[in-house]
């Protein structure tokens, strides 16, 4: 008989451990205790599927920390097609119960610490058959330390939110949406226009570890606002959270100053890796990281589903 119920306390943070795979059964419980412990997700949000005592899958929902409501799937081991639908009901019904009235996942490709996302179609195919579509195709990019540091762009001259308050970056955010291509920002223009869905950004990225310094606005030499840059850290890594350029500031290369200066301030608070991402087609983005000195190590789906 198949259950699906909150794990144990003794059964945290390793959940569904496999034999002779001591690499991934490390990292994903490393991986857990860590969400764990920032407020990301709760031991009553760690599902498992059990059968005949043995514990073959598992789910786990995410929220940023201070949230009292699940976002996304964080964590999931699928087992069998049964077992993967099991999980992904349960999560659904536990999510909703608690206020959600949508979930996230991301798939990540190649397979890789700390989620170890194994048969990628078979997993695609499984969050399909449970309401799941793409909401972004996506590239992930990394620079580490002894990486060359990116060159800093001295045509740009940069005030933080520390000096200016929020609604200057409203405003450029706002502005540079008016023509993006990105399928997140879309969705929420869609959702609540230009100016909510800048509002809304801006309001995510403030939830993120970030100091006020950290987040500017870059000016060009006739003291324009052309580009926001907002480094911050998640429990799991520093990112660079949010490249925006407004359309006066287009084809000048500023894309690549702010991951530049992103990258400056987040080594200089003691950072030592560093993750972005952007849509698979959005080429003057895929570009700016590379011109960056970030290497393209991951390709990442997005997916979401009502509830």
């Amino acid at each position: 008989m198949l259950t699906i119920r909150p794990a144990r306390p003794e059964e945290l943070p390793a959940l569904t451990a496999f034999p002779n795979d001591n690499e991934r059964n490390a990292a994903t419980a490393a991986y857990l205790s860590g969400l764990l412990d920032s407020g990301c997700t709760r031991p009553d949000w760690c599902l498992v599927a059990e059968r005949d005592g043995a514990l073959i899958g598992n789910v786990v929902l995410w929220t940023p920390p201070g949230r009292s409501v699940p976002m996304d799937i964080v964590l999931l081991e699928p087992g069998d097609d049964e077992t993967g639908a099991a999980v992904l009901t349960h999560a659904a019904d536990l999510a909703r119960s608690l206020g959600a009235d949508s979930q996230g996942h991301v798939l990540d490709t190649p397979s890789q610490a700390p989620q170890f996302q194994r048969d990628p179609q078979r997993r695609e195919q499984l969050l399909a058959d449970h309401g799941f579509t793409v909401a972004r195709d996506g590239c992930r990019f990394l620079w580490q330390i002894g990486d060359p540091m990116p060159d800093q762009d001295e045509r740009l001259h940069w005030r933080s939110l520390a000096e200016l308050g929020e609604e200057p970056f409203v405003d450029l955010l706002a502005d540079a949406f008016t023509d993006t291509k990105d399928s997140i920002f879309l969705a929420k223009i869609a959702e609540h226009g230009l100016r909510g869905a800048a509002e809304r950004n801006l309001a995510d990225m403030l939830e993120i570890d970030h100091k006020p310094a950290w987040f500017e606005i870059g000016y060009n030499q006739q003291d324009q606002p052309v580009a926001i840059s907002l480094p911050a850290r998640t429990p799991s890594s520093a990112v660079i959270g949010l490249v925006a350029v407004a359309p006066p500031g287009r084809g000048h290369g500023y894309a690549t100053a702010v991951v530049a200066r992103g990258t400056r301030i987040l080594v200089d608070a003691g950072t030592t890796e560093i993750r972005g991402d952007c849509d698979a087609s959005n080429i003057g983005m895929f570009n700016a990281f590379q011109r960056a000195g970030y290497r393209n190590f991951a390709n990442r789906k997005m997916l979401s589903r009502p509830l």
